[in-house]
């Protein structure tokens, strides 16, 4: 049935939206500086004296209205229910962790937290009911001027680290980490996600 398959996507967005949170917040506090985006948050954080999950939120609601404004055709449901869950988990998650006196297992935290941020981000991209809000951008900027998604990409992301440094966030091995391996890692869950869901049986 319709609902059932639209209830299966929004759980799918859901976990993939909690697993993705604590990713970042493992990597982010682990003390090699944030992802890329995460280091605008930590800026504005600095700055605006909110938490990580608030700052988060601000920035994902000026994308969301961006693209709202200039390509609306990017944003779905799933826009909006990934990112208050994972806004709100980002500050749940904060204080969870526990970390180590010895710089080689926080590193070695550092990179299970970048895997799980990617595997939670591919897990919701594969319920293909909207892109996130930097995704959103992102592809409205390619695609309504006709540019290459990773030039876009690419630029967005130095600016977004370049504004987030002069805020006050950090810049270290993490940023570096991220935009290595997480977009393999997203695309690879995304499309094995979507080969086991041709797989299973239709609801009809």
């Amino acid at each position: 049935m319709r609902i059932r398959n639209w209830l299966g996507k929004i759980v799918v967005i859901i976990v993939g939206s909690v697993i993705a949170a604590y990713g970042i917040t493992l990597a982010l506090y682990a003390g090699f500086g944030g992802a890329t985006l995460a280091v605008l948050w930590q800026g504005i954080s600095k700055t605006a004296h909110i938490s990580i999950g608030m700052a988060s939120f601000l920035v994902a609601l000026g994308m969301i209205l961006f693209v709202l404004i200039y390509d609306r055709s990017q944003i779905h449901i799933g826009t909006i229910i990934y990112q208050v869950v994972y806004s709100g988990c980002v500050d749940l998650f904060a204080n969870c962790h526990r970390y180590s006196s010895h710089m080689w297992i926080n590193f070695m935290i550092m990179l299970v937290g970048v895997f799980l941020f990617a595997v939670g981000t591919g897990l919701y991209a594969s319920a293909s009911l909207g892109r996130g809000s930097y995704e959103a951008v992102t592809f409205a900027l390619a695609e309504k001027n006709k540019w290459q998604v990773k030039v876009v990409r690419m630029i967005s992301d130095i600016l977004v680290v370049v504004i987030g440094v002069l805020l006050g966030g950090r810049f270290g091995i993490c940023t570096i980490v991220t935009v290595l391996i997480s977009g393999p890692i997203i695309q690879f869950v995304n499309e094995k996600v979507k080969q086991l869901k041709k797989h299973l049986p239709n609801e009809h």
